[in-house]
């Protein structure tokens, strides 16, 4: 029954996180107890597609890193008017990944 749980929860979060992390996330999974299956089935993931048409959209002006709780860098895409435009275009590629990531940081805390 655990199981089934686990790779339900697998399939239907699998694009939130990167496939490499998905091993690990299965396995810590399989091991967590009971009572910590409500905390993870609430946590809020972001999806990596919306991030990105976010960064096509309006990622000049940083909301794509506000957006997934990078203040800071978001602030400084901001202010630098997305890096003269050099720094929108190169989040067009990173910001799926730096999304999965940080999907992958906050179900860690959980896990762990």
């Amino acid at each position: 029954m655990e199981a089934q749980k686990v790779d339900m929860f697998i399939m239907s979060n699998s694009k939130f996180f990167e496939s490499h992390s998905l091993h690990v996330i299965r396995e810590r999974l399989l091991a967590i107890d009971d009572s910590k299956w409500a905390l993870i089935s609430t946590v809020q993931l972001k999806d990596p597609t919306t991030s990105l048409i976010v960064s096509i959209l309006a990622g000049s002006m940083g909301i794509d890193r506000f957006m997934i709780g990078d203040v800071g860098l978001g602030i400084g895409k901001l202010l630098t008017c997305g890096g003269l435009g050099i720094w929108t275009i190169i989040d067009w590629f990173m910001i799926q990944k730096s999304t999965r990531e940080k999907n992958m940081q906050k179900i860690q805390q959980f896990l762990y």
